[in-house]
C-alpha cells in the first residue's frame, strides 16, 4: 500500500513538473507541494534533480541562515541590440556600416549609442520569482502568505502558518485570527499581543516564511511582453528586469503601472540612472499592468562632454537639462562655442550657435532630432617658453620679461652634461601666419656671462632649443619604444636617427618627409671602399608628422633629450623650406666634409661661416684648415647660377672678419680633408708568423710589408694554404649573390610564360632562392705568399682596412669530395697524382660527372684537369688540395633512357609508314 502510495505521489508530481516546464507562469498549488512534501527526502532529491527546480519551492523548507541571492534573469541578447543608433533613430548593422575610410563628422553621431539601454541589454532566462529575500516593516501581507510563529518560555513549539483566502490565520489554541489589510508590523505587533494576552508564561517571534505570488503583465514596447508570475515584493525594475528590459522604441522615462483600468504611477527611469533617486520605483500587486509606451522624442550629445550618448527629451527641457544627462562638460571643452544641429520647417538642417556659460544659452530650448556638440578647446598655449633638447628639465614654461639666464640658470643644474656649450637657438614667430626666424646664442657663455650679447631676451611663444655635442652617447630606447607604439608600419629602428633622409640633397630639391637621400657603397655593381657606411632606418611620413609636431607633442618633449642634433632640427628646417618664396628664398644652409655634424641648418639672423661650424659642432681631426669652398646660387630676374667662392679657413678660425663671409640662404659649405690623411686602418695576422696580432698600417702598405712586420714565418707554417680576407672582396661578392638570385627569379618568371613552364615546381624554387639570398660571402682573395717570399712583386698587393692574414700549419691531407665511393680525407704522398687519390676513394659513382672533375688548391684557387681522358701525370696534387667530382645533371638512368630510345623508335616506324602510304 505504501509502495502504491509512493508511485502515485511520484505520478503526480512528475506530471506537475511537466506542466510547469511546459507553461511557465503557473504557479505551484498548495496540494501540490504536500504531495512533495510526503516523498522521501532521496525521492524528493532526484525528482528536483531530473526536472531542474530548487526543491525549498516545493518543501515549504527555508533555513534559518538563508542567504539573499541575486539570481541571472537575462541572457545578452542576439537580435543585434548591441548595434548602434544614429541621430534620427535609425538602427544600423554591420550591413549598413559606412565606408571606414570616411572620416566625416557624421561618423561621430553613428558611434553614440542610446543611454540606460545597456541595463536592459538581455533576455529573461526564467520566469520564476524571487522569493528569498528580506521583508521590509510595511509589506502588505495577503492570502498565501507564509507566517512562522515560534512559542517559547513555558511551552516551545513551532508553527508554520498559511494565511487563508478570508485574511485569516489559524493558530493553535487561539482559533483565527484575522490579518487582512495589515503590514507586516502590524502583523507581529497584533499576533504578539494576543498570544501574551491568551497563553500566559509564553513569549514569541514572528517572523515571514514563504511569500505569496502575483500575477502581473507588462505591456506596450517590452523586450518580452506578457504575463509574469513574479514575488509579491516587486517593483516596476523588477518587472522590467524579468520581461528582458525595454524594445528599441520603448521609452525609459515613462513607465506607467495601471491598477484596474487606473494610472496609479508612472516612473521615470532617468531618475534611477542619472540621481539614484528610487522613490518612483513602486511595488506592484497582483493583477497590475506595467506599461511601456512609446519613447519620446530623441537629442544626441557629443563632443566635450562626461558621457556622449543619445538621449530622451522630455517636453520644457532645456540645453542645460541635456548637457547634465551627460554628466556635464570635460574640462577640455570651450562651451562658449558649441553648437545645435537641428531640422527647420523645409527639413533642412541648420547650426544654432549656444554659448553654454550664459544663462540665455542654457536656457535654450531642447528640440527632438537635435544635435548637441561641444566643442574641444585649443591646445595652444599663450605666451609659453618651450624648451627642447639636451635640458634637464624639458618642457613648457611662463613667458616673463627674461633673459637665456633666466629661462637656464644652471649649466650644472639645468643643462645635461652632453650639452653643446657653443650652440643654441631660438626660433620665433614673426607673424600671425606662423613663419618663423632663428637665432644663434652660446648656451655657456649667455648662462656663465649674463651681460654678453650670447644671453638673447626671449618673447612670448619662444621655442629654445639645446642640442647635445655628441649624438652616438644617447640611450634612444623610450624614444624608440614610443615611435613602434605610434607608427605600425615601423617594425624596427636601426641606427641613432629617426630619420634617413639627407634634408640637403644636391640641388636643393624640395624638403618634405616623401624625400630620402640613398647612401650608397656601389656603384654600377661594383662594391667602394668607404670608410664610414650610413645604416638605414625605417621611417614613413608618420615619423615625419611626429617630429613637425615637436613643440606641441608632451611625449617628444620629455624625450628630446635624446633626439639627435638632425631630428630636432627637422621642423625648423621643414617650416624655413615651407615659407621660402620667391623673394626671400629659403632661409637654410648646409655643410658637409669634414664636420662633426653635416647636414643641413637653419640660416640664424647674420649668420658667417663661424657660426655655421659652430652649429655643425667644430672641424674633425684631419679637416683642410688652408681653405674650404663654398657654394652659392645666384639669381637674377632672367637667370640663375652657381658660383663656388674658396674660404681661407684658417683665417676665419684665427677671428678675420674679411674671411668671415655672411651666409645667404641656400648657401653651402664644404671642408675639405687634408690631403694623404688616413683614418686610423688596422689589418690582423694570424696564425704561423712569428709576431701575430694587430697592425696598424699606412696608406699603400703592401702585403710584404705587414708580414716583414710581424718577424716573418715560422718553421711550422705552409704558406701555400694561406688565408686572406677582405672585407670589400665580401661585399661584392654578396652583391653578386643578390644579382644571383634576382637573375634567377627573373628567369623563373621567364619560363612560368613559356611553353615548358609547367615544369617548374614553383614552391622549390623559391626556397632554393630563399637559400640563395641567405648565404653569407666569405670574401677570401687567393694570394701566393710563396711567390711572395721569392720577391715576385706582381704577387704582392697593397693593404686595406679590416684585411685579415691567416698563415696555417703545415698539411698532410688531401680530401676527395662529391660524386665518390668513399668521401674522406688521406694523408698526402709524394707523387700520388690525381687519378690515384680518386681510386684510393673507391673512384666516381655512376651519377659523378667526369668530365668536370676540378681541384681546389690549399690557396683557395681553383685547377682544372688538362686532359679529359682519366687523368694525367700533369693533374699535381699538392698537400691541403680537394678534389671534387660534381653531380652529373644531365644523367639519366637505364629505363629513362629506355623508355626514350623506344619512344624515337615508335615515332620513327609511324614516320616511314605515313612515307610508304603516300
Amino acid at each position: 500500500m505504501l509502495h502504491k502510495t509512493k508511485n502515485a505521489l511520484i505520478a503526480g508530481m512528475t506530471a506537475f513538473i511537466i506542466l510547469t516546464t511546459q507553461a511557465q507562469a503557473i504557479t505551484p498549488t498548495p496540494q501540490m507541494i504536500e504531495q512533495f512534501k510526503q516523498l522521501p527526502k532521496a525521492e524528493q532529491e532526484r525528482v528536483a534533480k531530473q526536472y531542474g527546480i530548487d526543491p525549498s519551492l516545493l518543501s515549504g523548507k527555508a533555513s534559518n541562515s538563508a542567504t539573499v541571492t541575486n539570481p541571472n534573469l537575462v541572457n545578452p541578447r542576439d537580435d543585434g541590440s548591441n548595434e548602434g543608433q544614429n541621430i534620427d533613430g535609425e538602427q544600423y548593422t554591420d550591413k549598413k556600416k559606412k565606408n571606414e575610410f570616411d572620416f566625416n563628422e557624421d561618423s561621430d553621431k553613428d558611434a553614440l549609442k542610446r543611454f540606460g539601454y545597456d541595463m536592459f541589454a538581455g533576455e529573461p532566462t526564467t520566469f520564476a520569482p524571487v522569493t528569498d529575500v528580506p521583508v521590509p516593516s510595511e509589506y502588505m501581507v495577503g492570502p498565501g502568505d507564509v507566517i512562522k510563529v515560534q512559542l517559547y518560555g513555558k511551552e516551545s513549539n513551532e508553527y508554520s502558518l498559511t494565511i487563508n483566502r478570508d485574511g485569516t490565520v489559524q493558530i493553535p489554541d487561539l482559533g483565527p485570527v484575522s490579518v487582512a489589510g495589515l503590514s507586516f508590523a502590524d502583523l507581529r505587533q497584533e499576533l504578539s499581543k494576543r498570544i501574551q494576552q491568551q497563553m500566559i508564561g509564553i513569549e514569541s517571534n514572528i517572523t515571514m516564511g514563504e511569500l505569496r505570488s502575483i500575477r502581473i503583465f507588462i505591456a506596450g514596447d517590452a523586450y518580452k511582453p506578457g504575463s509574469y508570475t513574479v514575488s509579491s515584493l516587486s517593483t516596476i525594475t523588477q518587472a522590467l528586469f524579468v520581461a528582458g528590459g525595454v524594445n528599441e522604441i520603448g521609452s525609459l522615462r515613462n513607465v506607467q503601472v495601471k491598477r484596474n483600468g487606473k494610472l496609479v504611477g508612472a516612473f521615470d527611469l532617468y531618475d534611477l540612472l542619472l540621481r539614484g533617486d528610487a522613490s518612483g520605483d513602486i511595488n506592484l500587486r497582483s493583477g497590475d499592468v506595467v506599461f511601456i509606451p512609446s519613447i519620446g522624442g530623441l537629442v544626441s550629445v557629443a563632443g566635450e562632454v562626461q558621457r556622449p550618448a543619445i538621449y530622451e527629451l522630455k517636453k520644457h527641457e532645456t540645453i542645460s537639462d541635456v548637457i547634465n544627462m551627460a554628466a556635464g562638460i570635460k574640462q577640455g571643452a570651450y562651451p562658449k562655442n558649441s553648437s545645435i544641429e537641428r531640422y527647420n520647417a523645409n527639413g533642412l538642417k541648420t547650426i544654432i550657435n549656444v554659448d553654454l556659460t550664459s544663462a540665455k544659452g542654457n536656457n535654450t530650448l531642447a528640440k527632438a532630432g537635435d544635435y548637441i556638440r561641444v566643442k574641444n578647446a585649443s591646445n595652444q598655449y599663450e605666451d609659453a617658453i618651450t624648451v627642447v633638447g639636451a635640458v634637464v628639465r624639458p618642457g613648457k614654461y611662463q613667458w616673463k620679461q627674461q633673459r637665456i639666464s633666466d629661462l637656464l640658470p644652471s649649466i650644472w643644474g639645468d643643462l645635461l652634461l652632453s650639452a653643446d656649450l657653443d650652440y643654441g637657438l631660438i626660433v620665433r614667430e614673426i607673424n600671425k601666419h606662423g613663419d618663423i626666424e632663428t637665432l644663434q646664442f652660446a648656451p655657456g657663455e649667455a648662462i656663465t656671462s649674463p651681460n654678453s650679447v650670447q644671453n638673447l631676451r626671449l618673447q612670448p611663444r619662444d621655442k629654445v632649443m639645446i642640442f647635445n655635442f655628441n649624438d652616438d652617447t644617447q640611450n634612444r630606447f623610450e624614444l624608440n619604444a614610443l615611435v613602434k607604439k605610434r607608427v605600425n608600419k615601423v617594425e624596427s629602428l636601426k641606427g641613432d636617427s629617426l630619420l634617413d633622409a639627407d634634408l640637403f640633397k644636391a640641388g636643393f630639391e624640395t624638403l618634405d618627409s616623401t624625400v630620402t637621400s640613398k647612401y650608397t657603397n656601389q656603384i654600377a655593381g661594383v662594391v667602394l671602399n668607404v670608410e664610414t657606411s650610413v645604416e638605414q632606418t625605417l621611417v614613413g611620413s608618420e615619423v615625419s608628422q611626429m617630429l613637425s609636431n615637436l613643440f606641441e607633442d608632451r611625449d617628444l618633449i620629455k624625450l628630446s633629450h635624446v633626439m639627435s642634433r638632425k631630428e630636432l632640427l627637422y621642423p625648423i628646417v621643414t617650416k624655413l623650406t615651407q615659407q621660402g618664396d620667391a623673394q626671400q628664398g629659403i632661409q637654410i644652409v648646409a655643410i658637409s666634409g669634414k664636420i662633426r655634424h653635416p647636414g643641413v641648418y637653419p640660416l640664424t639672423n647674420s649668420a658667417k661661416v663661424t657660426d655655421l661650424l659652430k652649429a655643425a659642432g667644430g672641424l674633425l681631426e684631419g679637416a683642410y684648415t688652408e681653405r674650404a669652398e663654398l657654394t652659392r646660387t645666384r639669381t637674377t630676374a632672367v637667370i640663375s647660377d652657381i658660383i663656388h667662392k674658396q674660404i681661407d679657413l684658417h683665417a676665419v678660425i684665427n677671428g678675420s672678419q674679411v674671411e668671415n663671409i655672411k651666409l645667404e640662404g641656400r648657401d653651402m659649405v664644404t671642408i675639405l680633408t687634408t690631403p694623404e690623411w688616413q683614418e686610423r686602418k688596422v689589418i690582423e695576422i694570424k696564425g704561423e708568423v712569428k709576431f701575430p696580432g694587430t697592425y696598424n698600417i699606412r696608406r699603400g702598405e703592401t702585403l710584404s710589408d705587414a708580414i716583414a712586420r710581424a718577424g716573418g714565418f715560422t718553421e711550422f707554417a705552409y704558406p701555400a694554404a694561406s688565408v686572406f680576407v677582405r672585407e670589400s672582396v665580401r661585399m661584392q661578392e654578396q652583391l653578386e649573390i643578390k644579382k644571383l638570385a634576382n637573375q634567377l627569379r627573373r628567369d623563373l618568371a621567364t619560363r612560368g610564360v613559356s611553353k615548358d613552364g609547367l615544369n617548374i615546381n614553383y614552391s622549390e624554387a623559391q626556397l632554393m632562392l630563399t637559400d640563395l639570398e641567405n648565404i653569407k660571402a666569405v670574401g677570401r682573395l687567393v694570394v701566393d705568399l710563396n711567390a711572395l717570399k721569392l720577391g715576385i712583386k706582381e704577387a704582392d698587393l697593397q693593404l686595406e682596412d679590416s684585411d685579415v692574414l691567416y698563415v696555417p700549419t703545415i698539411k698532410q691531407t688531401v680530401a676527395v669530395m662529391g660524386e665518390v665511393q668513399h668521401p674522406t680525407t688521406h694523408r698526402f704522398k709524394e707523387g700520388l697524382t690525381l687519378d690515384d687519390y680518386l681510386l684510393m676513394s673507391g673512384g666516381p659513382r655512376e651519377r659523378g660527372d667526369e668530365d668536370r672533375v676540378y681541384v681546389i688548391k690549399a690557396n683557395g684557387s681553383v685547377m682544372m684537369p688538362t686532359h679529359s681522358s682519366w687523368f694525367s701525370n700533369e693533374s699535381k696534387i699538392s698537400a691541403g688540395d680537394t678534389v671534387i667530382i660534381p653531380l652529373d645533371t644531365e644523367y639519366k638512368d637505364n629505363l629513362t633512357l629506355w623508355s626514350q630510345v623506344t619512344q624515337i623508335i615508335y615515332n620513327t616506324a609511324v614516320a616511314f609508314a605515313a612515307v610508304s602510304g603516300i
